[in-house]
């Protein structure tokens, strides 16, 4: 979960505040562009189907160690330091990948002795579906780019990141799914200014395909 920081106050005016509030917790932010991004995510997180929130690390073990290797979910971070945490079923059990926020994006945590650099993103959906195999230059097993593969660090081994199929923990609705579909079409998205507004308006409250 994530806190009001004292910066509350003065971002009254966010579009979002009439709807919905964020939890209480000890994480703060550190510019009022943070603070939108996070608030922004949320919102789309909570749209998304497998925003978990707040559970724990063991919680999310347990749901995720009968499922198929690549099946993940979003929840909240249980270290007051981050915000959101990414866990993953791999060939070596559940993973817990930290999602880490600067000022204006979200990345995963990278091993501190390794070079490899990683992607900024102002949105965690759109983190999560650059590591799918389906993204457009995706780092996994079934998709490398340039012969990369991300890799997870944890114990001592090096385990390929594989994001294949989030863990749902509510049932969409059809219009979710049909909007979904079209943000996953290339081609209908580059013709969205041809949309009647409100149209327009829905997809953009959720612009990622999974």
């Amino acid at each position: 979960m994530v806190t009001y920081s004292k910066l509350n106050s003065a971002m009254s005016s966010s579009p979002f505040d009439a709807s919905m509030r964020l939890p209480h917790r000890y994480k703060t932010f550190s510019s009022k562009a943070q603070y939108q991004m996070v608030l922004t995510t949320i919102h789309k997180l909570q749209e998304s189907g497998f925003y978990w929130g707040p559970i724990s690390g063991k919680e999310a073990n347990v749901m995720l160690s009968t499922e198929s290797i690549g099946t993940f979910l979003i929840r909240d971070s249980s270290d007051n330091r981050h915000f959101f945490t990414l866990s993953v079923k791999t060939v070596s059990g559940t993973k817990n990948l930290r999602i880490q926020c600067d000022s204006v994006s979200f990345f995963l945590q990278t091993e501190p002795k390794s070079i490899q650099s990683v992607p900024h993103f102002d949105c965690v959906l759109k983190l999560v579906h650059y590591y799918m195999p389906q993204s457009k230059g995706s780092f996994s097993v079934a998709n490398t780019r340039n012969g990369q593969v991300y890799y997870i660090y944890s114990g001592g081994e090096k385990i390929p990141l594989e994001l294949l199929k989030p863990l749902s923990s509510s049932l969409s609705t059809l219009q979710h799914l049909c909007r979904k579909t079209v943000n996953g079409h290339l081609d209908i998205s580059t013709k969205r200014d041809q949309l009647p507004h409100p149209l327009k308006e829905f997809l953009q409250e959720y612009d990622a395909p999974i």
